[in-house]
């Protein structure tokens, strides 16, 4: 048996020999193979890279050949110079954030890829589709307010938005005009430049093929609607607007306007799939936001219209203000106009000032149209243009744009606002409270005898019990918005809460100084140091006399009031600060003479007239005059 397996071990050798041939054949062959893949795999991976350079190079391509939105500006040859009396030249925020949007990369890089995928066209003509204001309302509601230089300067602002419009779509151009008296010498200068820039946009071939066509109407007590169907011709748009005849109705229904003009027009936008326009033209807030400044949105939104205000600055923190216009006539006047508040709840108190008035204050620009107008605007991706900043002191636009009003939906500003004490009470305080006049105490106290001193003391004390009451009010109220005035977020409602403290507190520490000066003096009457005085008088004063409390009060308003002026520099907050933290909050005594004869000669020959005193019967309540005299016998007092 050993024998055999010795005879086969060579056979065995041979079939090992012959396996391991097989096994590296195999191994050439898998070699090959997985070389043959792996080439296959990178040409394919070659392949791919070439699809998507060429997708890249489309997308460069098409980029590139953007048109430079610099080249909508009106020409120069043919347009007058931008806005007289323009402050700025840059765009808004919300405007430079929806130009942004128009030329989004990753947008084009998504419309190449559908494009090379060859998706089939669907109808979307005949689905709903969503207004471009709906899709861009979210970036336009901070930003809905511009300074474009003057009613001319508006104009020319609005023809930019209108060649922007025609570029994308057949476009419908609403004028809605105020009838006002005061709006005659604007409607005029308007028609003469609309004439102008539809020129222009014939020039620079946007308007081709009838693609702009325009529409005129009118309110005030009612709206009319003058054309009823859009019209072509420039000349007789320009006719239409020189024609409106001003009426004096004392109402602007302004909302309930745009609504009907919304709904009068909403065809051209559902069925003739034009974008349109509503430019308003008014120099008031208008009369009915109460009542329709909501239904105003819903309706303009539901159509995707925009809409433009050409208008007035509203009043810093105030509803009305004196503003001089000129009649058709030719004459001017001053009147009352309504141009405000800038913001949906009053945030400013209505405070009068110690010994002096704020004249200079009260006709302040907010920098900001009025709160219903411009949210509209806002809302509906359209601008607020101020043609005029009023009478009083103007502000830097760009600065102001950091306390721009909230235009958001009103449930969510009164969440914000219950969700903290120090916006809430202010709003509370500001819309409930007003304290328009400071009683002007006495200063001068007759003092021959310490009787007749503490008489004119007493009567000096009740003429500022009143006034004091009050501040005290306006204090209790405000105290507990200071535990949340750090979480405000906003510099507006910032600065509002701390001139609002500052203010009060510095008519508190003044009026509550006074009467602590009043009674010290009363109980304890001073001694004249130099001849022939007889009087005593009391004047401000930088450093304070009466108290502790009286030093609290004055050491708390002046950080409010200091941190106002050096936050907040710029802007009619810091204004008011200034005029307030400017007015010593102490009192002194200084003693001085007066002529008892009330002018004589005092050369003896003339004896001492009367002197009377004017007193409230405590029996009757009523104010009677009474003698002031040394004589016990012939004393009334």
């Amino acid at each position: 048996m050993s024998a055999n397996l010795r005879a086969s071990e060579p056979e065995v050798f041979e079939m090992e020999i012959e396996s391991n041939k097989v096994s590296r054949t195999l191994q050439m062959a898998f070699g090959a193979s997985l070389a043959l893949h792996v080439i296959l795999l990178a040409a394919l991976g070659m392949i791919k890279f070439s699809s998507q350079l060429q997708v890249f190079t489309t997308i460069t391509s098409e980029m590139e050949n953007d048109e430079d939105p610099t080249s909508y500006k009106l020409d120069s040859t043919t347009s007058d110079q931008l806005g007289s009396d323009s402050d700025i030249n840059s765009f808004a925020s919300s405007q430079e954030a929806a130009m942004q949007i128009s030329k989004d990369p990753q947008e084009q890089i998504e419309q190449t890829i559908a494009e090379d995928l060859e998706v089939p066209n669907l109808p979307t003509e005949e689905l709903s589709q969503p207004a471009k204001a709906d899709v861009l309302a979210s970036v336009a509601t901070t930003g809905a307010t511009e300074h474009p230089g003057g009613v001319e300067g508006a104009v020319d602002r609005l023809a930019w938005e209108i060649a922007n419009s025609l570029r994308e779509k057949k476009t419908l151009v609403v004028w809605l005009f105020d009838v006002s008296p005061s709006l005659s010498g604007r409607r005029a200068v308007i028609a003469d430049r609309v004439e102008n820039v539809y020129k222009q946009l014939n020039a620079l071939n946007v308007n081709s093929d009838k693609a702009l066509k325009s529409a005129v109407a009118v309110f005030g007590e009612r709206t009319n609607i003058l054309t009823k169907d859009p019209i072509d011709d420039t000349a007789e748009l320009v006719k239409t607007v020189h024609g409106i005849k001003s009426e004096a109705s004392g109402n602007e229904n302004t909302f309930a306007a745009v609504t009907q003009v919304a709904r009068h027009f909403q065809k051209y936008r559902t069925e003739m799939h034009r974008d349109i326009m509503i430019i308003i033209v008014t120099d008031e807030a208008g009369s009915d936001a109460p009542q329709f400044l909501e239904t105003a949105i819903a309706s303009t939104k539901r159509y995707g219209m925009r809409c433009y205000c050409v208008g007035d600055a509203a009043p810093f923190g105030r509803e009305t203000t004196e503003a001089p216009f000129t009649l058709e006539s030719g004459e001017t006047v001053i009147g009352v106009m309504h141009r405000g508040p800038e913001t949906l709840y009053p945030e400013t108190l209505r405070l009068a000032y110690w010994g002096t008035n704020d004249y200079e204050l009260q006709n302040m620009s907010s920098g900001y149209g009025p709160y219903a107008l411009t949210r509209l605007c806002a809302e509906t991706n359209g601008l607020y243009l101020i043609a005029s900043e009023g009478r009083g002191r103007n502000f830097d636009p760009q600065v102001m744009r950091n306390y721009a009003p909230d235009y958001r939906p009103i449930p969510m500003i009164d969440r914000e606002f219950n969700d903290n004490k120090a916006k809430s009470v202010l709003r509370d305080v500001a819309r409930l409270l007003k304290v328009e006049n400071v009683p002007l105490p006495r200063l001068d106290f007759p003092a021959e005898n310490d009787n007749v001193l503490r008489v004119a003391i007493t009567e000096a004390q009740k003429s500022i019990v009143e006034f004091e009451y009050k501040i005290n009010q306006l204090k209790l109220l405000l105290e507990p918005g200071e535990k949340d005035r750090a979480k405000i977020k906003d510099a507006r409602s910032k600065a509002g809460f701390d001139l609002a403290m500052g203010r009060v507190l510095a008519l508190q520490a003044r009026s509550y100084g006074y009467n602590m000066m009043l009674a010290e003096m009363k109980s304890s009457p001073r001694k004249f140091e130099k001849p022939g005085s007889n009087q005593w008088k009391l004047e401000p004063s930088s450093e304070i006399n009466s108290g502790a409390t009286t030093k609290k009060l004055a050491t708390k308003a002046a950080e409010y009031l200091k941190r106002v002026i050096d936050d907040h520099p710029g802007t009619p907050w810091q204004q008011f600060a200034e005029k307030e933290y400017g007015i010593p909050m102490g009192w002194k005594w200084r003693e001085s003479h007066y002529d008892p004869n009330g002018g004589g000669m005092g050369n003896g020959k003339n004896k001492p007239g009367p002197k009377f005193l004017e007193v409230e019967d405590p029996l009757t309540k009523k104010k009677k005059k009474v003698m002031i005299t040394d004589d016990p016998k012939r004393r009334d007092i």
